[in-house]
């Protein structure tokens, strides 16, 4: 069961991938390669990350998985990034697999399918049009 008003300051390695989705070893790849995150560690040497550095990591997820950066290229952009006031939110795990959510039915919650569909939608217009514009070039 969820406390409500206890909001979480670290989270563990394992925490983090659950919520951005990517494996341990990505994260701690990234580690190496981007030197903006750098989560503290605790007296047992276990990293601890803030919802700024996850913020960070799901930032370049989106630049290299969904833009198509290059680390290089990412790298330069994250040069110039600044992250969001930490707003006090409090990050979700994203459930695996397999693994049904626990929703209690007293809070109504905003439909994740509407937020796809648009993105979706979205993509399928940028790719008609640049369909159309590679077919005009060929003609």
């Amino acid at each position: 069961m969820k406390q409500l008003g206890i909001k979480k300051l670290y989270y563990s390695i394992s925490e983090v991938s659950k919520i951005t989705d990517l494996e341990q070893y990505v994260l701690r790849y990234w580690e190496s390669e981007f030197e903006q995150l750098q989560p503290a560690k605790n007296r047992a040497g276990n990293r601890i990350y803030t919802n700024k550095e996850i913020k960070l990591i799901l930032f370049i997820k989106k630049l290299l998985r969904e833009e198509r950066y290059t680390i290089e290229g990412a790298k330069q952009v994250i040069a110039t990034y600044m992250p969001d006031a930490d707003t006090g939110e409090q990050l979700e795990l994203i459930p695996e697999q397999g693994q049904s959510q626990n929703l209690s039915s007293s809070a109504p919650t905003a439909s994740p399918t509407k937020s796809v569909d648009n993105r979706l939608t979205n993509d399928l217009g940028e790719i008609k049009l640049f369909l159309e514009e590679l077919l005009v070039k060929l003609s």
